[in-house]
């Protein structure tokens, strides 16, 4: 399974970023997909994940302004950035979960994409 990263960049607080994530390859062995990021010098944090079935998951720090959201027949994953903030700024990165793996919010993801840049300044 291959992951593709783009939608990110610099923008101003309070504007808004949409994060697309291309999957290819054995898209059949997929599950769940997940937005993740990471700060310099702060640990990755999982920022919103979603189900085969669409039953989704926020981190508290987005809930109200990041809607996760998949487009099955494009094989995309989107995120979608309102109301950023200067806190906000990371590298964003899109995982998968393949369908032997956990069901837990905390259960490790399997592939990866490279990452895709937000800038949110104030």
């Amino acid at each position: 399974v291959q992951l593709v990263e783009s939608g990110g960049g610099l923008v101003q607080a309070g504007g808004s970023l949409r994060l697309s994530c291309a999957a290819s390859g054995s898209i059949f062995s997929i599950k769940d997909m997940g937005w993740y990021r990471q700060a310099p010098g702060k640990e990755r944090e999982l920022v919103a994940a979603i189900s085969s079935g669409g039953s989704t998951y926020y981190a508290d720090s987005v809930k109200g302004r990041f809607t996760i959201s998949r487009d099955n027949a494009k094989n995309t994953l989107y995120l979608q950035m309102n109301s950023l903030k200067p806190e906000d700024t990371a590298m964003y990165y899109c995982a998968a979960r393949s369908l032997g793996a956990g069901n837990r919010v905390d259960s490790p993801y399997d592939y990866w994409g490279q990452g895709t840049q937000v800038t949110v300044s104030s």
